[in-house]
């Protein structure tokens, strides 16, 4: 399992319910908010809008938050935000990607840089770590909606690259170009997913041990705190033994 996914189930063991739901419906409201500036503010139109107002309701976001978070792009007073992607090494020589909505680039860069050095990390230049990655379409789906033979042959006839099922669900994954047409094929034959987005999934793992698995933690959960990161994904991979302690803390 990729650094990021073990991270999420750390947090989602220790984290506080009600701090993580209003972390991540300002971030939604974020790019909810950008989708419909940059393209027209109809789902039906925007493909990015249909898949950040999707999201938001797999997070059961309420509707008012949504249509009032669409209708701010189109108010006069509306920061500008920027896409900024950010690279760099944490602990153990492992490879960092952070994503971020930002109508300040100083503050952001500053916070980003800030909480690499503090974990003995260092944040490089773009591209930096970018080639260990592939961007590709991921598509969650619960336990539910299938067997794993199941949602596999539905991925395949989508026109997806692979299929991982677990006692947890199933994560599909595609071309990053092709997430709209796949996400709707699936649609049809497994019902609405969990969640689709774009991600940065690792060419390699890299093994750590409990102590830097722990700095690591510290470290993407201080990114992803931050008002302005809408994304973190590394490349760590830390053991069943690791995971359980970590977890247990």
């Amino acid at each position: 399992m990729a650094g990021h996914s073990q991270f999420k189930n750390i947090m989602h063991k220790k984290g506080a319910a009600d701090a993580r739901r209003s972390k991540a419906f300002s971030k939604l409201a974020k790019e909810i908010t950008v989708a419909a500036k940059l393209g027209l503010p109809d789902p039906k139109m925007n493909s990015r809008l249909r898949l950040a107002v999707q999201n938001a309701r797999a997070e059961n976001m309420p509707k008012d938050n949504i249509e009032r978070a669409i209708k701010k792009a189109q108010g006069d007073d509306n920061a500008d935000f920027a896409e900024v992607r950010y690279e760099g090494y944490g602990p153990g020589g492992t490879a960092i990607i952070v994503e971020t909505l930002t109508d300040n680039r100083n503050r952001t860069a500053s916070a980003v840089r800030a909480a690499f050095t503090k974990s003995g990390g260092a944040l490089g230049e773009t591209g930096s770590v970018a080639f260990m990655f592939d961007r590709v379409g991921e598509i969650t789906y619960p336990a539910s909606a299938g067997t794993a033979d199941a949602v596999m042959e539905a991925a395949i006839e989508a026109g997806a690259d692979d299929a991982q099922s677990d006692d947890e669900g199933h994560v599909i994954l595609c071309a990053f170009e092709a997430i709209g047409e796949v996400s709707a094929a699936l649609e049809e034959q497994l019902g609405a997913p969990d969640t689709v987005k774009v991600v940065w999934k690792p060419q390699n793992l890299v093994p750590v041990d409990e102590e830097k698995a722990q700095t690591l933690v510290k470290l993407v959960g201080q990114l992803e705190d931050d008002d302005d990161v809408q994304s973190v994904f590394s490349n760590f991979e830390v053991s069943d033994e690791v995971m359980a302690k970590l977890t247990a803390a």
